[in-house]
């Protein structure tokens, strides 16, 4: 693999079920039989990460796709051009809240979307205090519980201030009360309900379309100076991704999330049955009929970024914008 302009790579990741490709090529050896050899770091939170790719530390990432027009505006505290030539997961994100707030607002588990918003919402206008906590203020996850309260009352939803947690923190956050609810990918919100804390009461798919949620991410500089180490990198997490999506025994996949302490909770065909499945449907089903990366997604985000935070943007910047988060080799955008 003489051809490739590097052959040791650092690939950040933050410890959630949409990683599972990276993981995967990884413990089958797809990236070695591109040439490669692949550090995998395992970040604290979504800020570190961005940073780390931003300055170089890190060669890729697994990246919330938000963070991609975010930081084209220069939103999120730093200016960086960085681009996706590969989407790991479509939005399968959860919102859950503390036991004994649902139990006092009588919303059971898996409660309708408009009813728990309109519950929640009249809490809170009742000067009650409620914490919501998301992971990244660019993320699907902060837009979703922002259509979610906007489902109630669209000017009460801008207002709102969120708390923001790392995935693996969010256990521990809802646990010692340091917030009342959050909007986080698997497995968290299934730990957090098996541990006792919380119960899910929406879903992202039933409030937000279905767009990226993770992507792997290169800055533009990098790639334009790698790609064909780009290629032999995508090349190694597309053949995991077609392992996962066809699989018929998860186990190994399963026991690897364990090792990487991403499932730390008792789950399996005999316990916890149905959100031992759940995990497997999500692992199966994680970027959807395609892992191209579709311009609609990204427009989609930067209609999000001016709706909460006031940007403005002709469709032109927009369109712009959009594509430049999408890397080009031998694909053509759609």
């Amino acid at each position: 693999m003489s051809e490739l302009e590097q052959h040791e790579i650092n690939i950040g990741f933050i410890p959630l079920l949409d990683c599972v490709a990276i993981l995967w090529a990884e413990k089958q050896c797809y990236f070695q039989e591109q040439g490669l050899k692949v550090n995998l770091i395992r970040e604290a939170s979504w800020a570190s990460l961005r940073d780390r790719l931003a300055y170089g530390f890190l060669d890729a990432a697994h990246c919330l796709s938000a963070m991609l027009p975010a930081a084209a505006l220069g939103q999120d505290q730093l200016k960086a051009n960085l681009q996706t030539p590969l989407v790991l997961s479509i939005n399968q994100a959860f919102i859950s809240l503390r036991q004994e707030l649902c139990y006092a607002l009588d919303l059971p588990p898996n409660s309708d979307e408009k009813f728990s918003s309109h519950q929640v919402v009249q809490l809170l206008k009742e000067n009650k205090p409620v914490n919501l906590a998301h992971v990244y203020k660019y993320s699907i996850h902060h837009f979703c519980l922002r259509e979610w309260l906007a489902l109630t009352d669209p000017d009460f939803a801008k207002s709102f201030h969120m708390l923001t947690s790392p995935p693996p923190s969010m256990v521990k956050g809802i646990a010692q009360h340091i917030f009342d609810g959050f909007c986080v990918g698997e497995p968290w919100n299934i730990q957090a309900q098996i541990e006792g804390h919380s119960f899910i009461v929406a879903s992202s798919p039933n409030i937000i379309p279905a767009v990226a949620d993770k992507v792997l991410a290169v800055t533009q500089e990098w790639a334009e100076q790698h790609p064909q180490t780009l290629k032999a990198l995508v090349t190694a997490i597309q053949k995991a991704q077609a392992d996962l999506q066809h699989m018929e025994d998860l186990s190994d996949v399963w026991q690897m999330l364990v090792e990487y302490q991403i499932i730390q909770f008792e789950c399996s065909a005999q316990q916890h049955v149905y959100d031992f499945h759940k995990i497997q449907k999500i692992i199966r089903n994680m970027h959807g009929e395609s892992a191209e990366p579709k311009l609609a997604d990204f427009i989609w985000l930067l209609d999000q970024i001016q709706k909460w935070d006031d940007v403005e943007l002709s469709q032109e910047d927009q369109q712009q914008i959009a594509q430049q988060c999408i890397y080009q080799q031998d694909s053509v955008v759609i």
